[in-house]
Formats: C-alpha cells, sequence, structure tokens
C-alpha cells in the first residue's frame, strides 16, 4: 500500500491523514477537499466568528507541515472500486490503495419557492458565516426556521448584537432531541434574552421582491424579516457514491471499525459515517458531531494502515456541546434512546444540573446544564455499560453531587 485518498478536507479528514502519518504510514496521502480552505473548526461558525470575536484565519486548524497533497476546490465526482479510482469533478482521477470518505454534510436548504432570494442563509461552512456576518452589520429583522442547535446557537448570537430575532419551528420546544422538560428550559432561556419564539408553527412560505421581506406561517400571520436563516438540519455529502456500490444508510454503512461494510479497503469517518454503537443496542448510527468527528478521523486513519483483521472498533460515547448565552449544554451517549430523562442531581437554584436516562436498564444518555465537571464522571458510566439503577444510586450517595434527585425530566 503506497497511497491513501482521503476525501474531504474536513476535521474529520484531517485527523484520519494525521494518524496515518503517525501510525507510521510513509506513502503519499491526498486530501481532497470541496472547499478552497484548508481544514478548520466549524463550532464557531454560529458562536465567536458570527460574533465578530474570532477570526476565519482563527479557524483554521494548524496542518502547515502536514505531509499530504492538496486538492482543494474541487470536489469528488465518483468512486470507481474496480479501477481503485477517486474521480474528481475537474475530470482529474485519483487513484488509491485505500480510500477514507470524511466528505461530511452539506445543509439542509430552504425546501419550497423563495430559497434563492437575498438575505436567505444557511450555515454550513466558513464563507456562509461571513456572508451571515455582514448581513448582520446592517441590523437586520432576523427570522430563523428551525430551532434546533444551529438555529438557537445563531439566536444566541443574534441577541447579542441587540438584533430583532424570532425563532420558528413546528416542534413544540426547541432542540427537540432534549425532550419537553429540558427543551421548556432552553425556551425560557430564549425567551428571557428577548427571542420571540414562534412554536408548533408551520411555514407557509418565504414572500419578498428584490428580496426576503417575510415568512408566511401556515396560520396565515407573517414575521418580518430582512435575513432569514434557514436551519433545518443537514444532508450527508454521499451522492457521490451512488455508482460506487458502496452501501450507503444514507452514510457509508460500516462495520464497528469505520470499515464499508462492502470494500474493506474503504473507510468512512465523521458525518459521512453510519456504524453500529453499543449504546445504540448494536444498530448503526450517524452523529454529527464535533467529538465523533475528530475520534473518527484518527481511528479511521490508523485503520486504514492496518490489514482488516487488526483494525479496532469505536466504542466511545459520543460527545457533544452547545453555547447558548451563559449556558452550556452538554450531552453524552444517545439521550434520545432513552425511555426517559431524569434529573439525578441539581443545584437548588436550577442553573445547574444533570439529567440521565436508561433503556433496558442501562444508562445510554446523559445531559448536562453547566455541569461539565460532573460529566466526565457519567461518561466513564456509559463506556463501562453501567446499569441505570446503579448510577441513580451512586450520585444520590455522592458527597461531590451538585444536590440530591428533583424527579422526572421526561
Amino acid at each position: 500500500m503506497r497511497r491513501i485518498v482521503v476525501v474531504g478536507a474536513s476535521l474529520a479528514g484531517l485527523r484520519a491523514a494525521q494518524a496515518a502519518r503517525a501510525a507510521g504510514f510513509d506513502g503519499e496521502i491526498v486530501l481532497v477537499g470541496d472547499e478552497h480552505h484548508r481544514p478548520y473548526t466549524r463550532p464557531p461558525l454560529s458562536k465567536e466568528l458570527l460574533a465578530g470575536q474570532q477570526t476565519p484565519e482563527g479557524c483554521g486548524f494548524p496542518c502547515e507541515d502536514l505531509d499530504v497533497a492538496w486538492r482543494l476546490g474541487v470536489p469528488a465526482s465518483a468512486l470507481d472500486r474496480e479501477r481503485r479510482t477517486v474521480v474528481l469533478a475537474d475530470g482529474d482521477e485519483v487513484p488509491y490503495d485505500r480510500a477514507i470518505v470524511a466528505t461530511g454534510c452539506r445543509a439542509r436548504p430552504w425546501p419550497g419557492e423563495g430559497g434563492d432570494l437575498p438575505g436567505v442563509f444557511t450555515l454550513r461552512g466558513i464563507d456562509d458565516a461571513i456572508a451571515l456576518r455582514a448581513a448582520f452589520e446592517a441590523r437586520p429583522k432576523v427570522a430563523i426556521v428551525g430551532a434546533g442547535f444551529v438555529g438557537c446557537e445563531v439566536a444566541a448570537t443574534a441577541r447579542k448584537h441587540d438584533l430583532d430575532v424570532t425563532v420558528i419551528d413546528i416542534a413544540p420546544q426547541p432542540m427537540l432531541p432534549l425532550g419537553p422538560e429540558l427543551g421548556a428550559r432552553c425556551a425560557d432561556l430564549h425567551r428571557a434574552h428577548g427571542v420571540d419564539l414562534r412554536l408548533g408553527a408551520g411555514v407557509a412560505g418565504l414572500r419578498g421582491g428584490e428580496r426576503v421581506e417575510a415568512i408566511e406561517l401556515a396560520d396565515g400571520t407573517t414575521v418580518d424579516a430582512d435575513v432569514v436563516v434557514v436551519a433545518l438540519g443537514a444532508l450527508p455529502n454521499t451522492e457521490w457514491l451512488a455508482s460506487s456500490g458502496l452501501e450507503l444508510d444514507p452514510g457509508v454503512a460500516c462495520d464497528p471499525t469505520l470499515t464499508s461494510t462492502t470494500d474493506p479497503d474503504v473507510l468512512a469517518a465523521g458525518d459521512a459515517a453510519s456504524w453500529p454503537h453499543p449504546l445504540a443496542g448494536g444498530e448503526r448510527v450517524r452523529v454529527e458531531h464535533w467529538t465523533v468527528a475528530a475520534e473518527h478521523g484518527q481511528l479511521a486513519g490508523r485503520n486504514a494502515v492496518a490489514p482488516a483483521a487488526e483494525r479496532v472498533a469505536h466504542t466511545t460515547p459520543p460527545y457533544f456541546w452547545s453555547d447558548q448565552y451563559d449556558v452550556k449544554i452538554q450531552a453524552v451517549g444517545f439521550p434520545t434512546r432513552a425511555d426517559a430523562l431524569e434529573i439525578l442531581e441539581s443545584t437548588p437554584d436550577g442553573g445547574r444540573f444533570v439529567a440521565a436516562g436508561g433503556r433496558d436498564g442501562r444508562l445510554v444518555g446523559v445531559v448536562a446544564f453547566n455541569a461539565a465537571k460532573r460529566l466526565a464522571w457519567y461518561r466513564r458510566q456509559l463506556a463501562a455499560g453501567a446499569a441505570f439503577d446503579d448510577v441513580r444510586q451512586a450520585v444520590a450517595a455522592d458527597e461531590g453531587a451538585l444536590g440530591a434527585p428533583v424527579g422526572a425530566a421526561r
């Protein structure tokens, strides 16, 4: 094996190339990216970069000394496994001995008319954040369609600029995966900071002439807006693999070692990978979070230089976080798979707490608000496969916990 081609100049792709080098691979590594930028970190896009507290250059990862051949600004268009070649959109072909798919996701666009009006934005890449930040400078009325993590983070950043912000979602509360009670706490947080939340509200369409002017809701009301941010989730960038014969689920279907189920010489990492996780009962999952992308990249890079029989499985509980105003929301495991979430510990004012849940008697997910120091212990319990009742009892007996259990959260 003399050449590894990593498709996706992303966090996962960068970590894969670095890990292959750290594992002793001295052949050629080609890193293909559809953007002209070298790999950069995405969490600041909806927060520090959008707020003007971070520069685009400051978002870049240090990679000047990485020994790779860069092919930037040209996406991959096909994977020819018979000829062991990655076909690029400009017609070039890059042969490989092993390939790592790390093409990530793109923002889901507005599905109806009006999505191409000036003033309508999505937020996925660094250029999106730069354009949206420039739009904020005119102090517009901002409407955000989608109250997920990105939508809520953009709302918090816009309110820091004292902009008029409305958030619209068909769901009954923001950040649906957190469940009703924790979602209600998030709603209270945004309302306390002046956000107009329109929950349980469908969108009929976008209205405008030369640029967007308003959002028409399904109930006939309108929300005036000079800027509309469409935050409806993301789609995995796997269409270019449609003719490859790889199993897509919709990410590249992998075994626990992130090796594709179809071809031992093709691996995947990050948002573009679907793999079975023990906390999900062995079902394949796809996780769109920074830490998973970093861990996947490191593992895929090491596994790519190893024989198939010696590759290591990815079993680490997934972790993600979201910063909104003065609250850090963190989660480990799969909270949405829990039968119920219970607040196991909380400060008297409720400002800091940890909620956890189990399934089939086993701890499967934990959510913390401003309780980062407590979260590490729960992550170890998840990794060890702890019983949920044992976790409850351990927390109740722990003098270092935030406080006594205060009741059910979902």
